[in-house]
């Protein structure tokens, strides 16, 4: 089997597969969905409860992209109804302390950023 472990890429190059990966762990529903699988496997359903606002289309869409990219994994399991249960591989868990950064950047700087908006309507108006 071949691996790429030792590619190093540039994001700063056109082209280079990074920028796809930075595009991935970017997006909020990603952010979102790996801060749910912080400590637990979860079935789609629960997933779609805990991130309010997600459509089932893009929750469907970012954990197939979060799957190829191995950072989660799908576990079916023959019941009836069949279920279906989501968690974060290594590589997946490995992203929780920069995402969870983001997260708390976010909450921390919610107020400054809302005023800044303010004063630029304000400004534009």
């Amino acid at each position: 089997m071949v691996t790429n472990n030792h590619i190093r890429g540039n994001p700063y190059e056109q082209g280079c597969p990074t920028r796809r990966i930075l595009d991935r762990i970017g997006d909020k529903w990603t952010v979102l969905i790996v801060g749910a699988l912080e400590e637990d496997t979860l079935r789609f359903s629960e997933l779609r409860r805990r991130i309010e606002g997600i459509s089932q289309k893009m929750l469907t869409q970012t954990l197939r992209g979060l799957e190829e990219d191995g950072l989660v994994t799908r576990t079916v399991t023959a019941e009836v109804p069949v279920r279906v249960e989501y968690r974060l591989t290594d590589a997946g868990q490995s992203l929780r302390v920069p995402l969870k950064a983001l997260e708390d950047w976010s909450i921390d700087h919610l107020g400054q950023v809302l005023d800044a908006q303010t004063a630029h309507q304000s400004k534009d108006a």
